[in-house]
């Protein structure tokens, strides 16, 4: 393992190559308090996870502009009404040409209302559950996401929770391009060890800068590479 490159040197990087500290600040995403994460209901994060899942491989444009739709063939996301469908009520969603036909991802709308209901009998609700969720150990949350959820896993789970405001980081390519490159990891990234070790490194340079997870990836990618940010 290489020595961790300080997120002073990082952001003098960035910043040279975005035209200034103006310039990069100004890409920077920010999160939302755990205070107003804990205010979203279940159906809006419903809607906002199944959205994230059909953009996955998706032209993200297709799925925005066919989103009011899906709104109203699943009665605005309520769990508890989308629990309701029957398999061949989903079915006939996934080959209404006014949505997408996809089965596999309609399906994942009720298995993870269904995680959603299970969750908020737990927990209160999965708001809170996302709220409280530290983020020194952000990953878990990922992992509990694609264990408990459908079609949560890779980069879907993440980008779902950055969609919402609650801080975490991202592995887009060049977050994994430069951890690869500097030698920050010892397995592939979709393994438990690499996670701890790129975990680890984001809680040290949250400890230095006093930022966000947020922040410090989108600085990171704005570091090195293509900026695929």
């Amino acid at each position: 393992m290489s020595q961790l490159e300080s997120f002073s040197s990082i952001y003098a990087r960035a910043s040279e190559r975005k035209g200034g500290k103006k310039g990069l600040e100004a890409l920077l995403p920010g999160c939302l308090t755990s205070a107003e994460i804990r205010q979203y209901d279940d159906a809006t994060l419903l809607s906002a996870m199944s959205r994230q899942v059909f953009q996955s491989g998706f032209v993200w444009r297709v799925v925005d502009n066919k989103w009011s739709a899906y709104e109203q063939s699943f009665f605005h996301f309520v769990p508890e009404k989308v629990l309701m469908l029957s398999p061949e009520q989903l079915q006939a969603r996934a080959a209404d040409a006014t949505l997408i036909r996809h089965l596999k991802k309609t399906q994942a709308i009720y298995d993870n209302a269904l995680m959603i209901h299970d969750i908020a009998r737990e927990h209160g609700s999965l708001a809170k559950l996302i709220a409280d969720w530290p983020t020194e150990d952000i990953v878990g949350l990922w992992a509990l996401l694609k264990k408990r959820g459908a079609r949560l896993g890779g980069n879907t789970g993440p980008y779902f929770l950055r969609g919402i405001g609650k801080d975490t980081f991202l592995l887009t390519d060049d977050v994994q391009g430069y951890f690869k490159a500097h030698k920050l990891v010892d397995a592939g990234f979709s393994s438990q060890t690499a996670l701890k070790q790129v975990q680890a490194a984001f809680n040290q340079w949250q400890q230095e800068s006093g930022r966000c997870l947020a922040d410090i990836s989108r600085v990171l990618a704005c570091s090195v590479g293509d900026n695929r940010i």
